[in-house]
């Protein structure tokens, strides 16, 4: 199934602990449905030291969250709204249901 949401794209997350908040798409994972939102659905890993003397450390990172938990944010009302296609000359662009802007 084919994903609308893409790299660089500002939406809204509608489900789980982050719910209402906006983020930027740092990563979009096609083939696994999955989209990294910056700073939202952070995990903690504990990470072992590499060489004698160093430490080991905690390191906080933003975990990918299901493609259905996100929509893209309206660029007009930065309300969230589902994504349209349309032809505008030779171009296909997305464009966002709820107020017809061009994503």
């Amino acid at each position: 199934m084919p994903m609308n949401i893409k790299k660089g794209d500002t939406v809204v997350i509608i489900a789980g602990k982050e719910k209402g908040k906006k983020g930027k798409v740092a990563e979009a994972m096609p083939r696994e449905s999955r989209v990294v939102v910056e700073g939202m659905n952070m995990r903690k890993r504990h990470v072992k030291a590499r060489r004698a003397g160093t430490k080991g450390q905690t390191v906080e990172f933003a975990a990918p969250m299901h493609v259905s938990n996100v929509m893209i944010a309206d660029p007009k009302t930065g309300k969230p709204s589902r994504i349209g296609k349309k032809v505008v000359g030779e171009k296909r662009v997305r464009i966002a249901k709820k107020s017809g802007t061009e994503i």
